[in-house]
């Protein structure tokens, strides 16, 4: 609460100040600018308020007080709604675990965390777009697995690295960072084993609060078949959540994943080197499952029905490899589209 409190006082003074500044105006546009003169930036405190207020407005129910566009977009998992329906009708608390992703640069602002929905824990990923101090573009997945929400929750708190800032003299460009973060991104749509998988050693990811790298005690899922398995233990066509995040590219077993589209990275922290991005995971099934490992057996492995993850990522980045990913995943209709994109944008495989 203290924190929340003093984001809100932060952004307050820096809305105050800013009128200060530009003083009383006739001349002064309907959107709060003055003629020749940008409204103050809203910077890492300010977005950040925004969300708790996003937060705030979402607990009560209400989104009749929230400083938004005229045009503002809402969407939730990856449906366009009227501001006010969906989860609006059924958060009842915030959760523990909160993680921001701050852009400046580009007015954007992006939270990992847990909630509360009709009691049950849940995971909310929000991506905010902020223009003259309002919202005008609201994003938002909401993976509701209780059990992933309690494992988030155990962690106590992100992972510090995600708080770090990066050296200044080691900051990368935004473009450089993007970069990287698709690199990720295009090694698991090929996965032939042979990519360019640009992973320090120490990475880990976790997906829906549980982590899905280095970690020997968590099991394959049940969709995981194989026409080579040797026991009802050992499974040769799965690559292992026990392996590294290298290891797991370079087995080529990620190959099922036939198709990574609508590559949108919107919120980019450079200070701490942080990427954002949107996407989908296409499983197309069928004769996909079957395919050659680059140590040249033939398997079979993957759902047996078409189905797509639709997911929000988060990489850790330093010195142009990925230290640390973390995602929000959302089991969808196969082929379906974000509600950002075209449809020609949505099948795509670009990143942009």
């Amino acid at each position: 609460m203290k924190q929340r409190f003093l984001r809100f006082l932060i952004s307050g003074l820096s809305i105050l100040v800013t009128g200060m500044i530009l003083g009383p105006n006739p001349a002064r546009a309907a959107n709060g600018q003055t003629r020749g003169t940008m409204a103050a930036p809203c910077e890492r405190a300010c977005l950040e308020g925004f969300v708790d207020q996003y937060l705030t407005a979402l607990m009560a129910n209400d989104s009749s007080h929230l400083p938004v566009t005229k045009t503002v977009k809402f969407t939730e998992n990856g449906q366009k709604l009227e501001l006010g329906d969906g989860l609006w009708n059924t958060m009842t608390g915030e959760g523990t675990y909160k993680l921001y992703i701050a852009d400046p640069e580009s007015g954007e602002v992006a939270f990992f965390g847990t909630i509360r929905e009709a009691g049950l824990p849940a995971i909310l990923a929000l991506r905010l777009k902020i223009e003259n101090r309002k919202i005008s573009e609201i994003e938002t997945i909401v993976a509701r697995q209780p059990s992933g929400a309690t494992s988030l929750e155990k962690l106590g708190r992100p992972n510090p690295v995600f708080l770090e800032a990066i050296p200044p003299a080691e900051r990368a460009t935004r473009a450089d960072l993007i970069k990287t973060a698709n690199m990720y991104f295009s090694g698991i749509q090929l996965n032939d084993g042979k990519g360019v998988y640009p992973f320090t050693d120490n990475c880990n990811r976790i997906e829906n609060g549980m982590q899905t790298t280095n970690n020997p005690s968590l099991t394959m899922p049940s969709d995981v078949s194989s026409s080579q398995e040797k026991s009802p233990q050992r499974n040769d066509a799965a690559y292992s959540p026990a392996w590294s995040c290298a290891k797991q590219f370079q087995s080529g077993l990620l190959h099922f994943v036939t198709r990574v589209r609508d590559r949108r990275f919107l919120v980019v922290d450079q200070e701490r080197g942080l990427v954002l991005g949107f996407t989908f995971f296409d499983h197309a099934a069928g004769k996909t499952r079957t395919f050659k490992t680059p140590d040249g057996r033939t398997v079979t492995s993957g759902p047996t029905t078409p189905w797509t993850w639709e997911i929000a990522e988060l990489f850790k980045i330093e010195k142009g490899k990925l230290r640390q990913i973390e995602a929000v995943l959302e089991h969808c209709p196969y082929g379906m589209g974000s509600g950002w994109s075209t449809w020609e944008q949505s099948m795509s495989t670009q990143a942009r």
